[in-house]
């Protein structure tokens, strides 16, 4: 019974991933028509005997057809954006990982974020540093920090008073 699942949960998988590609060609292909018009080919009427190294024929009515001008333009602004969408994705890698933390600092983690995105990337360097800190244990240092200081703070007080005693 779990090999049929992990047989069907594979099957699914692998339908789910080719319905997707198939959606992304629709999606080329039809911004390639709509972009078509934009992608005019000014080189149609160019002699190609003056060059030394041509394509054939049926390649160079394949490279001047506007539909494909279109679909090159479509690939292109594609790219634009996965491109984009990637930068976010580097850019939000701070509240990521404060939030998958659970951290307390996930609203001043966003807030330099969007400073470091709009003002200046130094922002962006603190709120990594901040979402990444392990801040129990910062927090666990500092206090043993200020208790050892404080109990040798009192020692050598103790032993101060210990001598003003004596001198007296």
């Amino acid at each position: 019974m779990k090999l049929l699942k992990k047989i069907a949960s594979v099957i699914f998988i692998i339908g789910k991933v080719l319905v997707k590609f198939l959606m992304f060609i629709a999606v080329m292909l039809v911004g390639a028509y709509f972009l078509a018009p934009l992608g005019k080919i000014n080189s149609k009427d160019i002699d190609m005997s003056l060059f030394s190294n041509t394509p054939n024929d049926a390649m160079m009515m394949f490279f001047q057809h506007e539909m494909f001008s279109g679909y090159l333009f479509a690939v292109t602004i594609a790219f634009i954006l996965f491109v984009a969408y990637l930068f976010w994705q580097i850019h939000e890698v701070a509240v990521h990982k404060a939030q998958e933390q659970k951290s307390t600092q996930i609203q001043l983690v966003f807030a330099l974020s969007l400073c470091g995105l709009f003002l200046h990337k130094a922002w962006w360097v603190v709120a990594i540093i901040i979402a990444f800190a392990n801040w129990s244990h910062i927090t666990d240092s500092i206090a043993r920090i200020i208790r050892n200081g404080l109990s040798d703070f009192s020692a050598a007080r103790r032993s101060e008073d210990v001598k003003a005693t004596a001198n007296n």
